[in-house]
């Protein structure tokens, strides 16, 4: 780690985000925050819930994903096997700088599916829990048939062809003067290709395979408007989690949460959750979103077996 990047095992510069604590608590941080972004945005979406954790104490890591943000390759991507092993690395490196304290990952959309590979597949992720914040798990099988077809067909005739999504009618978040920002930054990208959509989609399908590997050292957040990840594939993804409640990953469900549900305007109860959830993972989260979360899972069990 540098002060503006993380040194991956194969010579490539990860652009690096860090927000440290105006004064370091006695005795140490609490705690220690790695968040992964989601597609097409990259490391400073995290800012100001790092803004917020510092002053609690808490430092936070983020960076830019291969293919994304100030990465000189922005817009290409680096295969499904990078997400996952870079942010093993970069938890590993945090870790040795903050030896002995309890890190925690946070996922957000593309970065939660990310998140969930390297801890479910070997070797696993050294950290002490994961939050996913609206997690990327809408692989083909919760597809309708003919988006499965035109992604495989122009993923393979026209791979380098660029999509803006203009026209799909797609409200990620009730914060518009946020989403106004994020037009306006040149490191957000607006124009994807479709070999990287084909990619993200792999990732997906990868995540929800392994959703049923996640337990009690997970925090789920959702919001019932998300346009994103819909309500379908998440429920799929709550299906596959142990039935034993002792077992299984907290949910929390935000009934005005949007997909951007760390910037939405709900944002602040969120960042309480989390922290509160990090200090006591069995304790209930100070909004009630958890009580929501568990009646959200519990329909979606009841409509599977329906």
């Amino acid at each position: 780690m540098t002060d503006t990047s993380f040194l991956m095992a194969d010579g490539h510069r990860l652009p690096l985000h860090h927000w440290a604590p105006v004064d370091e608590p006695a005795g140490g941080p609490e705690a220690v925050i790695v968040a992964v972004h989601g597609f097409n945005d990259y490391g400073r979406f995290f800012e100001n819930f790092a803004t917020y954790l510092a002053g609690e104490g808490i430092p936070s890591y983020a960076y830019d994903q291969r293919g994304f943000g100030a990465n000189p390759d922005a817009g290409i991507w680096a295969g499904v096997d990078a997400y996952p092993q870079d942010l093993r690395e970069v938890v590993n490196v945090v870790r040795s700088r903050h030896a002995g304290v309890p890190l925690y990952v946070f996922g957000e959309s593309m970065g939660g599916g990310t998140t969930m590979l390297a801890k479910a597949e070997p070797p696993g992720l050294d950290a002490d829990g994961i939050i996913l914040a609206a997690p990327a798990i809408w692989g083909r099988e919760t597809m309708p048939f003919y988006q499965r077809w035109l992604l495989d067909l122009s993923a393979h005739i026209l791979p380098g062809l660029s999509l803006t999504g203009e026209g799909l009618k797609i409200q990620p978040s009730d914060n518009i003067e946020m989403l106004r920002a994020m037009g306006r930054d040149p490191l957000v990208i607006k124009k994807t290709r479709v070999d990287a959509v084909y990619g993200v989609v792999n990732l997906m399908d990868r995540a929800l395979d392994v959703s049923g590997e996640l337990g009690p050292d997970t925090l789920v957040l959702y919001g019932a408007r998300d346009d994103v990840i819909q309500e379908d594939p998440t429920r799929e993804m709550l299906r596959r989690f142990p039935r034993d409640a002792a077992r299984r990953p907290r949910i929390a469900l935000y009934e005005d949460g949007y997909h951007m549900l760390i910037r939405d305007l709900v944002a602040p109860v969120i960042w309480a959750d989390v922290l509160a959830w990090i200090r006591d993972r069995n304790g209930p989260l100070p909004s009630g979103a958890d009580g929501a979360g568990e009646a959200f899972l519990q329909r979606a069990l009841e409509d599977a077996g329906s």
